[in-house]
């Protein structure tokens, strides 16, 4: 299967962004002009308040941290390539798959299933060409499925544990945006208490009120990070490495199914029938249609 750029994750996240972004700079009162003119417009001074490195050092430090200690460093290592299997999308061809599968019967057919073995190394799928092999090797169709199944099952289980580390990832970055919210308070509190010598008269309650709330919008920054890395970055690469492991195991199911027709010696028009059970009725009506 080829790899090509998934647009629809580049354009979702480059779209957040810019609407948070634009949520900082948003001018007051109901109209939007964007070339400041007279007091009016988008207020550019504004994103300095969002950019705290203390606070993403909290957040993005912590985050790391935690899923070091929950799992193991290979499998953080590894994210990585699971990040860019996000940005990249692989086109899961059902029907093209489901073609070539009866082509593989009609000649087990006609040649015998020994005649597959010749044609091994121009199948491209992996676990098509490993599947084939063993059912030429395999005489007992049971345990040729228990086989394939177990290497099934341990696709699903190597991404579900993808899926485990991000949505963890997502669970510990508003926690950290709150424990450094938490650290911002106790900094701002000590910072506010008056010393020993103090007196009323020299005490400015307005200049401390004002300091008071300017490191109350400082702390509260983490909590914002937090909160952004969760839902604006986790949590949807998490849902698209589901759905596309959904694809993959069900482009492989199709593999496994059509491999035990072939073993079983069925026809490739009941194969093909068989098979076309797992493509969506929509694509199915398609299909009918050019064939008319």
């Amino acid at each position: 299967m080829k790899s090509e750029w998934d647009f629809g994750t580049l354009i979702g996240l480059v779209a957040g962004v810019v609407c948070i972004f634009v949520a900082m700079v948003w001018p007051e009162g109901d109209t939007v002009i964007i070339i400041p003119t007279e007091g009016k417009g988008f207020r550019w001074e504004q994103l300095a308040w969002f950019f705290q490195p203390q606070s993403v050092f909290i957040v993005v430090g912590g985050v790391l941290c935690a899923t070091l200690v929950n799992y193991p460093l290979k499998a953080v290592l590894s994210l990585g390539k699971v990040f860019k299997n996000v940005i990249l999308s692989e086109k899961f061809d059902f029907t093209g798959m489901i073609d070539k599968i009866v082509v593989l019967a009609e000649k087990s057919r006609k040649d015998g299933l020994l005649s597959l073995e010749a044609g091994l190394s121009e199948i491209d799928s992996v676990f098509l060409r490993n599947g084939v092999e063993l059912a030429i090797n395999e005489r007992d169709s049971s345990r040729l499925r228990t086989f394939l199944a177990m290497d099934l099952n341990n696709i699903s289980t190597r991404h579900i544990g993808a899926q485990e580390i991000i949505l963890y990832m997502a669970a510990y970055a508003p926690a950290f945006g709150m424990l450094g919210t938490v650290l911002g308070l106790i900094i701002m509190m000590n910072k506010f208490q008056m010393s020993g010598e103090t007196s009323s008269i020299d005490f400015n309650v307005a200049e401390q009120f004002a300091s008071l709330l300017s490191g109350m919008g400082t702390a509260l920054i983490t909590t914002f990070y937090g909160v952004f890395f969760a839902n604006m970055v986790f949590l949807p690469i998490a849902g698209k490495l589901k759905r596309r492991s959904e694809n993959e195991l069900m482009l492989k199911n199709i593999v496994l199914e059509g491999i035990i027709s072939i073993h079983g010696r069925e026809h490739p028009i009941l194969i093909r029938e068989k098979l076309m059970t797992f493509v969506a009725l929509s694509e199915r009506k398609m299909l009918e249609k050019k064939e008319v």
